[in-house]
């Protein structure tokens, strides 16, 4: 007999998020992010502050929910809408957080409805800062973010970039997109993001490589880089200083906080990936990287002849995980240093999926792997992923379906435990 479930239960109730607007010119990006939450089928609740309605106003926030806009304690006094909204949240998303705001969360103000509901949730909580640039290095806003952090509070990176007038810098609210993701990534699973890569420098790799044939046409394959992006997202969150190194990626923009370098082919990632692992804690080889390139790159397009497509001859890239391998055994990588790959594997007539990435582990010779299936819809191009974590300690971790910011929270817990304590940047 199948149970039936209660209206309002676990199974079938909507996810409540309260999203806290400061009063800062970025006020009007966060519009964005409640469309997504509410197009995902939450429910939304909108509460600014005073002066974030000079920016955006009641109405657009209520037509965008479908919810009353209220920023006073005294407000639907006889709902005690201070205490009610916090209780009943599942998430917790203040952007942009100004810096007079995050002070007052720090210092457990309550003089407005939004941060006497801060005081009351016990769901996780997203600040999401956005300011000049003096503004957020001032030593009374980074004690401000520490204080919060400690207690548990999620404060994003800032991105770097336009901010109001002329100036530039970091402070600017991270794309809505990204803090949706983010979102997104507590609810799955409230405790993703801890502040524990503080000091650890971790270089990424993302995307596919692009082999040119000739000016017009290359071997490639079917990498977006959001694995990789995902995993540069949620290390930047965790307080780690991220360097990503991407081929070709589908990805709408860079991740707050982190630095990109751009390359095309395998031995271009290879030099790069090379180069920046002698500086690094950490090194994660999550790109898609072609086996083979061409011998040789015509210098005009090749044209289509009556006697049918000459033969292409192919020779093999570096392996570049190997490589990295190599490197710290023989000493030009630091030895404690980290080193992750990944692994897109099918499965054939001689083994399955999880075969091919035990026998890939055993030749790599890294500290971690993460194995793939890929092909019929998995991995290339979604935005969820699974897969298994085969460790070198023997143990191997099944990675549940989920989307790819929480399968990266969870590679990352691992390399967190094989990090040697202390900020080697001191």
């Amino acid at each position: 007999m199948t149970a039936i479930q209660k209206p309002g239960s676990e199974a079938t109730r909507r996810r409540r998020i309260l999203v806290g607007v400061g009063g800062g010119i970025a006020a009007y990006k966060v519009c964005s992010v409640i469309r997504h939450y509410t197009e995902s089928d939450n429910d939304v609740r909108v509460v600014p502050t005073r002066s974030a309605l000079k920016f955006v106003g009641a109405a657009t926030f209520e037509a965008l929910t479908g919810n009353p806009v209220s920023t006073e304690v005294f407000d639907d006094v006889d709902q005690v809408a201070h205490v009610r909204l916090g209780q009943g949240a599942d998430l917790v998303v203040v952007a942009p957080a100004t810096a007079d705001l995050m002070a007052r969360a720090a210092a457990g103000r309550a003089d407005d409805l939004l941060t006497a509901s801060l005081l009351t949730v016990r769901c996780p909580v997203l600040l999401v800062p956005a300011m000049h640039t003096e503004m957020w290095e001032h030593p009374a806003t980074q004690a401000n973010v520490a204080t919060l952090r400690e207690r548990g509070v999620t404060v994003m990176t800032p991105a770097s970039g336009r901010l109001t007038g002329t100036d530039s810098g970091p402070g600017r609210l991270p794309d809505p997109q990204e803090i949706a993701m983010i979102g997104e990534l507590l609810l799955e699973r409230a405790d993703a993001l801890p502040y524990d890569l503080a000091g650890v420098r971790v270089v990424i790799s993302a995307g596919g490589t692009r082999e040119p044939l000739d000016p017009v046409r290359f071997l490639g394959n079917r990498s977006s880089g959001k694995q990789g992006f995902a995993l540069a997202r949620a290390a930047a969150q965790r307080g780690a200083t991220v360097t990503v190194v991407a081929g070709s990626t589908a990805e709408p923009g860079d991740p707050a906080g982190v630095e990109i370098i751009r390359v095309t082919t395998a031995e271009e990632l290879s030099d790069e990936m090379t180069k920046r692992a002698a500086e690094a804690d950490v090194v994660i080889m999550a790109a898609a990287v072609a086996d083979f390139r061409p011998v040789s790159v015509a210098d005009a397009k090749i044209k289509k002849g009556a006697e049918g497509p000459a033969p292409i001859e192919l020779t093999t890239n570096p392996d570049i995980l190997r490589g990295l391998v190599e490197s710290r055994d023989a000493g030009r990588i630091p030895a404690d240093t980290v080193i992750v790959g990944f692994a897109a594997e099918t499965g054939d007539e001689t083994g399955g999926v999880l075969d091919h990435g035990r026998a890939k582990f055993a030749r790599k010779g890294c500290d971690l792997l993460v194995v793939n299936a890929v092909g019929d819809g998995k991995a290339f191009g979604t935005e969820d992923n699974t897969g298994w974590l085969l460790s070198s300690s023997g143990t191997e971790t099944a990675l549940p379906l989920g989307s790819k910011t929480l399968m990266a929270s969870r590679i990352l817990d691992e390399v967190r435990a094989l990090v040697p304590d202390g900020d080697r940047t001191a």
